[in-house]
């Protein structure tokens, strides 16, 4: 007994210790996971997705019977006692044109929905690859503020041999100062990025994430006809247009059917009329009579609203395309411009870079070219990293106007 105990003890120690470690030991992500996780976790999403049952409760109400009516009348006269039973009976199939309304309703519901996913899907794809250009940016400060650090003590083995003033030193330490201010901005703008990014995905804020993915691995998008025939079939605006127009359809037709007059159909007995007899069964049918008004205005209503959206829907098209193409183009500008930096503008800069910083060190140069060349190096860097990111956003921007994934 005393055995199975400590074996207990040391099952619970073990299970709290691996506890321990999920909680802190860093989360692995890229991007296909971030995703998924947004897809099924993200909160706003699963807010969105309660109001299936609101839609399901419309078709439930769509279905229902008319209840009957029951009638119980006393009189002096004969019969003295009388019981009826009433029930409307419903024609021209209106329960099942409700039905029909409620269920265009429910998809409605499920194209917003459908939307909202969109729109988180883009959120979480920029909000990860800004994570990532966080990231980088850190590094790049990082290695800038070593450079300031390495230059500065050039700089005071120099001023110690007696080849340049004092006023470089004081130079180079100011630059190594404004490195530094860089860098530690750069890290809690780290840590804002990784705050975001958690947040869409309902992690624990305070967690640490390890995202799996670089900015230069740039997505590739398929040939603009092709994606605006996508894009014609599952833009959100377009698919919410012809859903309302369908929608409409089946309130015209509804509307048709309520001019047709409804049956009432009643059954009762008559009691305690003597000499006559005790109990008589009666019966009877009851047809209201569309003299001044059959419903033509919800039909004129109705049709005239068909109309109008049917042109909506040519316009949404219309915009969908337009869309389309401009995000597309938007999308191969900010590619090539990103590739003309990384393929030429960086390796120039840090070539430039390097030759200044061999001058300096030959006594060919002054520090404030050193300087200039090596904050020019900095900038041409966070501007290559951000024309990447743009690329990555105009691609999230790209695919929730298409209304697909495009991977």
């Amino acid at each position: 007994m005393r055995d199975f105990k400590q074996s207990l003890s040391l099952f619970w120690l073990l299970m709290s210790a691996a506890s321990v470690c999920a909680q802190t030991s860093p989360l692995r992500m890229d991007l296909k996971a971030a995703l998924d996780l947004a897809e099924s976790s993200n909160l706003e999403l699963r807010a969105a997705r309660q109001q299936r049952a609101v839609a399901l409760a419309g078709l439930k109400i769509a279905s229902q019977i008319p209840n009957p009516t029951v009638s119980v009348a006393a009189a002096r006269d004969l019969p003295h006692e009388s019981l009826l039973w009433d029930q409307p009976i419903e024609l021209a199939g209106q329960r099942g044109k409700r039905r029909a309304v409620a269920q265009e309703e429910q998809k409605a519901t499920e194209l917003d929905i459908g939307v909202l996913a969109r729109q988180i899907r883009r959120r979480t794809r920029e909000a990860f690859y800004r994570a990532i250009l966080s990231s980088e940016q850190t590094g790049q400060a990082k290695a800038a503020l070593d450079l300031a650090t390495r230059v500065a003590e050039v700089v005071r083995q120099r001023f110690e041999a007696g080849d340049v003033a004092q006023l470089e030193v004081i130079q180079a330490e100011v630059e190594v100062a404004r490195a530094t201010a860089e860098y530690e901005a750069t890290v809690q703008t780290q840590k804002i990025a990784d705050v975001q990014l958690a947040a869409l995905l309902n992690l624990p804020l305070e967690g640490t994430l390890t995202l799996s993915g670089r900015l230069e691995d740039l997505p590739k998008a398929e040939a603009l006809p092709v994606i605006t025939g996508k894009a014609l079939s599952s833009n959100g605006e377009v698919q919410r247009a012809a859903q309302e127009f369908e929608l409409e359809q089946r309130k015209l037709a509804l509307a048709k059917a309520q001019r047709i007059p409804n049956v009432s159909l009643q059954a009762g007995v008559d009691l305690n009329a003597p000499p006559d007899f005790n109990v008589g069964p009666r019966g009877q049918i009851a047809v209201s009579l569309p003299l001044f008004y059959h419903g033509q205005g919800e039909v004129a209503q109705s049709s005239a609203r068909l109309e109008f959206l049917r042109t909506v829907l040519q316009a949404r098209r219309t915009t969908a395309s337009a869309e389309v193409m401009a995000a597309y183009y938007d999308f191969v500008a900010k590619a090539g411009q990103s590739e003309q930096f990384g393929r030429r503008i960086v390796p120039a800069s840090a070539k430039l870079a390097e030759m200044a910083e061999d001058s300096y060190r030959s006594g060919k140069s002054n520090l404030l070219t050193l300087i200039d060349a090596q904050r020019r190096l900095n900038e041409t860097r966070k501007s290559y990293l951000d024309s990447l990111f743009a690329v990555q956003s105009s691609f999230a921007a790209l695919e929730e106007v298409v209304g697909g994934s495009l991977d």
